[in-house]
């Protein structure tokens, strides 16, 4: 049975990405390309949760949506749910900057998916990848993939090939749980 559900993104990366994994689940997705007003907080869960409410009232359907975020340890988990911001305005250099002479670089990046219903109820779905924060910006630039190692990997995200880094991603994790889950309800 093949499967088709509703992502709603600005973001083109994202999609190419949740289409690849959801692909190898008979599932194939339609983007809405759609950007809501993001609550401020330091949760990601209570962010990606209010951005699906908030999607499902202007489209009256059902849909999922992703919000991601880097935890730097050593940096008191920033940047989180600012990951966004900071990439827009220090970028991976910046966050570099704030690193130097940090030995223990530590870093997790953190996927969270919330699908919602017509009756406004959200699921939330979590996935984490481990890592470290690498010394220099290397592979193609996407978000924070440059400067990201996952554990027992000597190459960051962004020298991987695509299947490679997706099959180790925070966000490959979140979806194979909101897989499980939509294919048990829907």
């Amino acid at each position: 049975m093949h499967t088709k559900i509703k992502f709603a993104t600005s973001n083109f990366h994202k999609v190419s990405e949740v289409k690849e994994i959801l692909s190898h689940h008979s599932i194939s997705v339609e983007h809405i390309n759609l950007k809501v007003p993001e609550i401020q907080s330091d949760n990601l869960e209570e962010i990606a949760k209010a951005s699906s409410i908030e999607v499902v009232k202007r489209e009256h359907i059902p849909i999922f949506v992703e919000d991601s975020g880097l935890f730097i340890k050593n940096l008191n988990g920033f940047p989180g749910p600012y990951s966004s911001y900071v990439l827009k305005t220090i970028g991976n250099t910046g966050i570099l900057k704030l690193m130097i002479n940090i030995k223990e670089r530590e870093a997790t990046f953190k996927s969270v998916i919330a699908f919602c219903n017509e009756k406004l109820s959200s699921n939330i779905f979590v996935g984490e990848a481990y890592g470290i924060i690498s010394e220099e910006k290397r592979g193609k630039i996407w978000g924070f993939d440059p400067i990201f190692i996952p554990k027992g990997m000597k190459e960051t995200f962004a020298e991987m090939p695509v299947k490679k880094k997706n099959d180790l991603s925070h966000r490959k994790k979140a979806l194979e749980k909101f897989v499980s889950w939509y294919k048990n309800r829907y």
